[in-house]
């Protein structure tokens, strides 16, 4: 089958330290990190934003993962850099710095050749820039958005009216919370989609993620890792490894979704063993489907 993926989202240089290590102005970003993903199985667009000081070898490094650039704009000015620290339990972390730069006026203009992807991954942008990008599509198949808590408390009217036009939507738990008034993640998951969205996928991390659907729930597991040296991007990867097995089968939507929940979780654990996208970059498919098939089995009963 093999359809196209389109990626909105943040093209980033990220700087992060650990107690271990610290790595700065790597490439990062929601789509970033979601667009290498989903590229292990589907040919992907990407649209985001970049400044006059991202490394030409960011760049390569996209178009050797087969990643479209078209959409992709340059921008007079810096490219949206964040900071962060995180402690030795990995669940913890501090903002130390974020720079929007370029991000902070970011317009998408879809490329005529963009507009009829089918398959589409609204990653963490303000929700008044994913309806922006909604509108300019022609009658995609599946639309999934993200999010984060930051839209929750300053675009919620934004958000609520985006969830009328998406398919999926993609939160953690602690969000899910947040945005329904609701403690049991299970009941949320049913309030959120009487807001719209008729797939919720509510990530928890270290404990996997849970989906709820017209056809009831679906859990998936995390694969457990003896060691995590940078959890940046474990979500996005989630997700974009999610949309790019959707795009790459055909049948029933809802047995690909919960296949592709399995394959997106691989994905992100191989994001967590190294800084940024840097064991990522050195993934292939084959490392991919055997880590599959080992979550298969500790997982059989």
């Amino acid at each position: 089958m093999n359809s196209n993926v389109l990626i909105v989202g943040s093209t980033a240089l990220d700087s992060i330290k650990t107690p271990r290590a610290e790595n700065p102005r790597l490439l990062g970003g929601s789509a970033s990190h979601a667009a290498v993903a989903a590229s292990f199985f589907a040919p992907v667009k990407l649209v985001g934003v970049v400044g006059e000081d991202f490394p030409p070898r960011y760049l390569r490094f996209y178009r050797e993962r087969g990643i479209d650039l078209t959409g992709l704009q340059f921008a007079p000015g810096k490219t949206f850099h964040w900071a962060g620290e995180y402690e030795i339990n990995m669940n913890n972390r501090r903002t130390l710095r974020t720079e929007l730069g370029v991000l902070a006026d970011f317009n998408p203009q879809l490329p005529v050749s963009y507009q009829h992807a089918p398959y589409v991954l609204l990653a963490n942008l303000a929700p008044a820039v994913q309806h922006h990008v909604l509108r300019q599509l022609r009658r995609p198949r599946f639309v999934v958005a993200d999010t984060m808590d930051l839209w929750l408390n300053v675009a919620r009217a934004d958000l609520l009216k985006l969830l009328k036009h998406v398919d999926g939507f993609v939160l953690n738990d602690s969000e899910a919370r947040q945005l329904v008034k609701e403690d049991n993640v299970v009941l949320a998951t049913r309030r959120i989609h009487r807001l719209g969205p008729k797939y919720v996928i509510v990530k928890k991390g270290e404990h996997g993620a849970i989906l709820s659907s017209p056809s009831g729930l679906f859990v998936c597991p995390a694969f457990p890792l003896e060691k995590v040296v940078d959890p940046t991007g474990a979500g996005d990867s989630f997700v974009g490894g999610l949309l790019g097995y959707l795009a790459s089968k055909g049948g029933a939507l809802e047995t690909a979704l919960r296949r592709g929940m399995i394959y997106g979780t691989v994905v992100a654990s191989f994001c967590c063993e190294g800084f940024g996208l840097q064991r990522t970059a050195r993934l292939d498919r084959r490392a991919i489907e055997q880590r599959v098939r080992q979550l298969e089995k500790l997982t059989r009963f």
